[in-house]
């Protein structure tokens, strides 16, 4: 079951996700941002590699864009896929985590879509009563 939803947006893209926790939340995010880039030709699993994050956010919206930023910049700058990631540590201002993923393979992975930055445009993030819920636009 998908923990997020594409929703329309003029020219971007549109991602509403979901977590039990806001811990869930950041975690489906950069799922999704990855479910909305990348596919894998071959099916298979990922090889795996590890990296670790440290980010920090004036608060939950902040530290979520910060967040996916980070993730965004680990395939820009360093090609680097993500395919899970697990919260070491977690605040609302300061997150540390450990991406589990592979290098880039243009043999194996095909760019659906290239997603420039994500945004704080129409950014929101709020607790509901099945847990979080966070709306997010990825320029591309």
């Amino acid at each position: 079951m998908s923990h997020y939803k594409l929703f329309d947006h003029t020219a971007d893209i549109g991602v509403e996700v979901t977590g039990r926790t806001r811990k869930e939340l950041f975690v489906n995010a950069a799922q999704a941002v990855f479910d909305v880039m990348i596919e894998n030709k071959m099916g298979s699993g990922m090889a795996k590699q590890h990296r670790k994050l440290k980010v920090e956010g004036t608060d939950v919206a902040d530290l979520l864009i910060n967040f996916l930023r980070e993730i965004l910049y680990q395939f820009n700058g360093e090609k680097f896929i993500t395919g899970s990631c697990e919260m070491i540590k977690f605040t609302s201002k300061e997150l540390q985590a450990q991406l589990t993923g592979e290098s880039f393979n243009n043999k194996k992975h095909l760019i659906k879509t290239e997603i420039k930055a994500v945004t704080y445009s129409g950014l929101k993030v709020e607790k509901v009563k099945a847990g979080w819920v966070a709306k997010i636009i990825f320029d591309v």
